[in-house]
C-alpha cells in the first residue's frame, strides 16, 4: 500500500512546470502536475492519440481549443478531452501553484470530431 498527498511536496517558486508520473499500467497514466503561471507556446496545440481527463485541485487553469472555445477550470473541476482534440492550456493561476490531475486512457472507440467539439461546447463557462 502506498500513502501519498497530492498537495504536498510541490516544486515551489519558478521552477517551471513539474510533472510527476503517479501510475502508468495497462494503457493508462495519471500524472499530477504543478504549474506556476506557465502556459502553452503561441501556436502549439496538443493532438494526443489518448483521451484525457483532467481534475484542477488547487489553482486554475484555462484550457483553449482549436475551434475557439475555451473551459475555465477551478477547483474540483474537471474535462475529459477526447484523443485527438485539439487543446492547449492558455493560463494558469500567477498568484499560486495549479495542481492538476490528469489521467490518460485508451482512445474510446465512439471518439469523433462530434464528439471533442461537443466537449470543448459543455466545458465552455463564464
Amino acid at each position: 500500500m502506498l500513502v501519498g498527498n497530492l498537495l504536498k511536496n510541490l516544486a515551489e517558486g519558478d521552477d517551471g512546470e513539474s510533472v510527476e508520473l503517479l501510475l502508468q499500467q495497462s494503457g493508462i497514466r495519471l500524472e499530477r502536475i504543478v504549474s506556476h503561471g506557465e502556459r502553452s507556446p503561441d501556436g502549439f496545440w496538443y493532438d494526443q492519440p489518448e483521451d484525457e481527463w483532467v481534475l484542477v485541485l488547487r489553482g486554475f487553469g484555462e484550457i483553449a481549443f482549436a475551434d475557439g472555445r475555451h473551459a475555465i477550470l477551478k477547483p474540483g473541476d474537471h474535462l475529459l478531452i477526447p484523443a485527438h482534440c485539439r487543446h492547449r492550456v492558455e493560463k494558469t493561476a500567477l498568484d499560486e501553484a495549479t495542481i492538476w490531475l490528469a489521467l490518460f486512457l485508451p482512445r474510446a472507440n465512439n471518439n469523433s470530431s462530434d464528439q471533442a467539439e461537443d466537449v470543448a461546447h459543455d466545458a465552455q463557462r463564464d
